[in-house]
């Protein structure tokens, strides 16, 4: 067995009993629907805030195929009116348990721009409606469920729940919450991707185990008074120490596969004796990290103690590999917080029949034809693999799917592609994307199994490429060529954003990727190009962005095609300064880019980029006796100005830039030369300025100069040789 597998298989279970009332078309949504299945009752219940999308790229709809398959009947609530029980009580009472998840996105970043204004859409809704789902969705949604049946049992999970598992730093109150079950009053919490635990859960309970007793399953999350019974614990602060993280703990239970000579001396053998000398064989040590927990800085420390917020932030991240995570055990006043160490990733064999399961693929038919944007956009793409080893700070897919990559067989993958063919209304002939969280992580895992269930690095390719990571991307380039070949696929298209530093050190896969799955432009994601915020997001340099685009740029011109690059960049990360901003458009501007969408950063909870964020420290490094601050945009006016700077070539933001500029001493970057970042004020702005000026001597309140977007400024005239470029993305999916 491999040293990350489970101990059972996702599809081993004996099967509920329901399971001869077989495959439902879709999940029933009304009790019409259940009628029609032969059923008088549901097993389990989902709530969701997304609408319900029988697509594998729905978590709801993937969660209740997998149950379904267990053999239990399972009932889906989607988007309900929250403002009673009522909408919770329509598929009358589960038998089981309510599972309940805010959908594919956090329920707040779904809701709110990274300014915190409002969105009035959803791209997870029939007609891209906004304001169908409740700000903090799980905890609206389990209390109301606990209002229909209050001896039904709540599973919370998803993305909302999962970044949410321990005491946390939020957003939009700007302030430390504790962890969500508390608020939420939920029994038990799931994080990361949830068939494995939930399965477990399910059957558990269907056995007629009480849920208050099911708390030693692996990536869930339960409230107790004290840990586990038979547990031994760490304090977090012993942990951490000065300078140091913690060794790679040899697997088979020794700190060393040799025997010192002070081992030899307790064990009675005289190395000098010449005579051999019988060896009484012990048992191997128990691994550091089994039946082990970490106790970290309680609620009310972290909440007004930033040093120890920062510090339990880097015991949390450090504790995500499966393979020798120990159990996390945090007080929240007279009750306490005990996470289970992670779930195991899929086997290669799970994930296709996870796939493979009975999805329509298409949104329920009482939707009608009302256009459901997410669904349009993933329609005709294929999930080859799960989980990121890149580590970026600010991304929340780490601490939500984990490191380890989980992949798809090539036989799974080609069956999707020819069900798309065949199921998807409209099909052209494109797959729009073979990806995942990123395009080219797919089967590439760490050389050394040791190193695999050991290691706490919080990436496997930054500072560096480590050493043990895989970097050969045949398995992906052999998985290219078959697809392009199925019957009636006219182009492979790769949407997903490609990792670049790996793929430079694969030039044949960057030949192919350019030579056949380049539409015309192709997303990357340097995200900065100063050293300071690099550093801060986890992400290489420009060099590897300049390597890269150089083979680009070769293949294309190989291929006999005109391709770009399109770059995201963020602005506003912690770790950047005013002038990291000016220096990053000055290179936008020597590049001939120009951004028209842009992302400030957005502070996602549990991220590490997030707690550097509120606690201004740097908390990839020991935070103890840790006393370097780090430059932190906040306030509207500085987080508008990064953004403004960002978009240089945008009028709008001019007089704001020339204000900073002059404030940094840096004013020969304001005029008309090749060299400069935005022009002299205009005739028309000084008249605007007058005019705002002469209003608010008379009395105008607002007194501010209008800020209108000029049309005819000659000094940014561009031939049309790159496209305008931008990044449209919503962290923390």
């Amino acid at each position: 067995m491999a040293a990350l597998s489970a101990e059972r298989g996702l599809f081993s279970y004996p099967k509920y009993w329901a399971e001869c009332y077989g495959t439902a078309d879709f999940l029933p949504t009304t009790r019409a629907e259940m009628d029609a299945l032969g059923w008088d009752s549901c097993d389990v219940i989902l709530v969701t805030g997304d609408a319900y999308v029988d697509h594998p790229s729905f978590g709801m709809a993937v969660i209740g195929r997998v149950l379904e398959a267990q053999g239990f009947r399972v009932g889906i609530i989607s988007q309900p009116d929250w403002n009673s029980k009522d909408a919770f009580m329509s598929l009358g009472k589960p038998n089981l348990f309510y599972g309940v998840s805010a959908g594919n996105m956090d329920s707040m970043i779904n809701r709110y721009t990274a300014e915190k204004r409002m969105r009035h859409d959803d791209a997870y809704t029939p007609g891209n409606v906004g304001g169908k789902r409740p700000d903090r969705a799980v905890l609206v949604y389990t209390q109301r469920c606990k209002e229909a049946y209050k001896d039904v049992p709540v599973v919370i999970g998803g993305i909302e729940a999962s970044l949410r598992r321990i005491a946390h730093y939020d957003y939009w109150s700007e302030k430390v919450r504790r962890s969500i079950i508390f608020d939420a009053k939920a029994d038990i919490l799931i994080y990361g991707n949830a068939e494995r635990p939930l399965v477990e859960v399910a059957h558990r309970i269907a056995k007629g185990e009480v849920i208050a007793d099911i708390q030693d399953v692996r990536g869930t999350a339960v409230i107790r008074k004290e840990p586990l019974p038979g547990w031994r614990g760490a304090d977090s602060t012993a942990i951490d120490k000065v300078g140091k993280i913690d060794p790679i703990p040899n697997p088979y239970g020794a700190d060393d596969v040799g025997c010192s000579k002070s081992e030899f001396k307790q064990a009675g053998i005289d190395l000098k004796a010449e005579a051999a000398k019988p060896i009484i064989v012990q048992p191997a040590r128990p691994k550091p990290w089994e039946k082990t927990y970490v106790k970290l800085p309680a609620f009310e420390q972290v909440s007004v103690n930033k040093p120890l917020y920062a510090h339990a932030s880097r015991i949390l991240h450090q504790e995500t590999n499966p393979g020798c995570a120990r159990a996390l055990f945090q007080r929240h006043g007279d009750r306490s917080i005990w996470v289970n160490p992670p779930a195991f990733p899929l086997e290669t064999a799970e994930m296709d029949e996870v796939f493979g399961l009975a999805y329509q693929r298409i949104p329920h038919p009482s939707y009608g034809d009302a256009k459901i944007p997410a669904y349009e956009m993933i329609k005709t793409s294929v999930n080859i693999m799960r989980g990121c080893f890149g580590g970026c700070s600010f991304c929340s897919i780490t601490e939500h799917e984990g490191r380890i990559i989980q992949s798809r067989s090539e036989e799974s993958i080609i069956n999707e592609i020819e069900q798309i063919r065949d199921k998807v209304p409209g099909f052209t002939g494109v797959i729009s994307d073979l990806g995942g969280p990123t395009a080219n992580m797919y089967k590439l895992r760490c050389k050394s199994e040791k190193a695999e269930s050991t290691c706490r690095r919080l990436s496997c390719v930054y500072p560096d490429i480590c050493n043990h990571m895989d970097t050969d991307h045949t398995p992906t380039i052999d998985l290219y060529r078959k697809a392009r070949d199925v019957k009636g696929v006219k182009k492979i298209l790769i949407a997903s954003g490609v990792r670049y530093d790996l793929a430079v050190e694969d030039p044949r896969y960057v030949k192919e990727l350019v030579s056949h799955h380049v539409g015309g432009y192709l997303k990357i994601a340097p995200e900065h190009t100063e050293e300071g915020p690099l550093s801060k997001m986890m992400k290489p340099g420009m060099g590897a962005y300049d390597k890269f685009k150089e083979l680009f740029d070769k293949y294309s011109k190989e291929a006999g095609k005109k391709q770009y690059l399109i770059p995201y960049f963020i602005s506003a990360h912690p770790g950047t300064t005013d002038e990291d901003m000016v220096n990053m458009a000055l290179w936008l501007k020597s590049n001939d880019f120009k951004l028209d969408q842009v992302q400030n950063f957005y502070p996602s909870p549990m991220a590490n980029a997030t707690t550097i964020y509120h606690t201004e420290m740097n908390s990839l490094r020991n935070i103890k006796n840790n006393k370097d601050v780090v430059a932190v945009p906040k306030g509207a006016r500085q987080r508008r100005l990064h953004k403004a700077i960002l978009r240089y070539h945008d009028p709008a933001g001019w007089p704001m830039i020339r204000e900073a500029l002059r404030a940094m001493g840096k004013t020969k970057l304001i005029g008309n030369g090749p060299h400069c970042l935005v022009p002299e004020e205009s005739r028309q702005e000084k008249m605007q300025t007058g005019k705002a000026s002469q209003g608010k001597a008379k009395g105008n309140s607002k007194g501010r100069p209008a800020l209108t977007r000029h049309t005819g400024f000659s000094q940014f005239k561009k031939a049309n040789t790159k496209p305008r470029v931008g990044d449209n993305r919503q962290r923390a999916k």
